[in-house]
């Protein structure tokens, strides 16, 4: 970091740098160039980098991956192993986004004691109102995960409240309008060192955001999934109702095997008859045959998706039959439509699906009429376009 002042060039390392940038000030400049002629305190010079590669930050195309963003929220929770009704979470912090430092020992590292969400932020069409879906759907989410795996979790309260903070820390990399959104990552971990098979005895709550565009390379467009017939994602009395992280390590080898031969992700079946639709990697799945929407049911195998229950509030708002029942491979190759929801995707149209070596296909290049129904209503009602009657969103302001 340099900082040209009274005629000098003051260089700064690293970690000197990073503190200054706790004491940012409110000035906004436009020009970088400036920056050679300006003498107030390096704090200004370094909100003007920052606040300047968010106005130069191209929008067009936003890939999505992690975009390094300056701050994340960060709690605490320490108490005594194995009594877990003792663990209070701390106030809780934003701090510069970066590595954290864990002990070899951590429970989340040796015996994947974590949990994490996933959530966005819109921004509306004025440029100022940030907008946040159902945040304390994914708060309730992650406190039933986390009584699952033995973990302490954030009362509702603290975990809206810092993904709040986070949000309004990083407001600037909120996509405009229509160019993306903000990708909101809460994590909690057992981050205490703990050596047997046992709860860790310190914890952290953590949340960070970045800027995103479409999940599937395709955008909007259709999908090609192909049905897994060897490997499963989750069995019975296990934890493939719960966000937990060994769950998407899991899959990575039979969706690296499906993405090699030109597909765009794999959908599981259930392990037990092999027959039954679970859901696709990161997302749950719906058919659609007679204007009835079919998704599989919830019973312990499949992660309860907070857009996929918004999807079926929303279809039934709009007249249409939803059933959350078990659903056959068989039902699926003979479906009117196929779709894909979740936060990451939102609603993605199915356009093809491969099971044993045949291939169906769904639609013309599009969305069907149902799917694309849903997917309006929904993105209109996230993204502030339309009024939102379900009481769904929370403003930022």
């Amino acid at each position: 970091c340099v900082s040209q002042r009274d005629g000098e060039s003051n260089h700064f390392p690293e970690p000197e740098s990073k503190l200054l940038t706790l004491s940012f000030t409110t000035r906004l400049y436009h020009a970088p160039p400036l920056l050679l002629h300006y003498s107030e305190p390096i704090s200004v010079i370094l909100l003007l980098l920052h606040q300047a590669s968010a106005f130069f930050f191209q929008w067009r195309n936003l890939p999505y991956s992690l975009q390094r963003r300056p701050l994340q929220f960060v709690f605490q929770c320490g108490g005594s192993r194995h009594r877990l009704g003792q663990h209070r979470f701390s106030k809780g912090e934003l701090q510069l986004f970066g590595n954290i430092e864990v002990s070899p020992s951590a429970g989340v590292l040796n015996y994947g004691q974590g949990l994490f969400e996933g959530m966005k932020a819109y921004r509306k069409q004025d440029g100022k109102n940030i907008l946040l879906f159902r945040p304390e759907e994914n708060a309730n989410r992650m406190r039933s995960g986390a009584e699952r795996m033995c973990m302490p979790a954030p009362t509702i309260d603290q975990f809206v409240k810092a993904v709040k903070a986070t949000v309004l820390a990083n407001k600037r990399w909120v996509p405009p309008a229509g160019k993306g959104s903000l990708y909101i990552r809460p994590l909690l971990m057992g981050t205490g060192a703990v050596l047997g098979l046992a709860p860790a005895p310190e914890y952290t709550f953590l949340v960070y955001v970045s800027p995103v565009g479409n999940y599937f390379k395709e955008g909007v467009a259709p999908i090609n999934l192909i049905v897994e017939s060897e490997f499963h994602r989750a069995t019975p009395g296990g934890t493939g109702g719960v966000k937990t992280i060994g769950n998407y390590a899991a899959v990575l080898k039979a969706q690296s095997i499906a993405k090699s031969k030109g597909y765009s992700d794999v959908l599981y079946l259930d392990c037990v008859h092999k027959r039954y639709l679970e859901e696709v990697s990161s997302c749950n799945i719906f058919i659609v045959k007679d204007n009835v929407i079919s998704t599989p049911d919830i019973k312990g195998t499949i992660l309860p998706g907070i857009t996929r229950k918004s999807i079926i509030d929303v279809a039934r708002t709009q007249g249409f039959k939803v059933e959350e029942r078990n659903v056959t491979v068989d039902e699926l190759l003979e479906a009117d439509e196929v779709f894909c929801t979740g936060t990451a995707v939102v609603v993605s149209p199915v356009g093809s699906i491969t099971h044993k070596g045949k291939r169906v296909s769904y639609g013309e290049g599009s969305f069907g009429p149902v799917s694309e129904k849903l997917y309006t209503v929904l993105t209109s009602l996230q993204m502030g376009l339309s009024e939102d009657n379900m009481n769904w969103t929370l403003n930022l302001s």
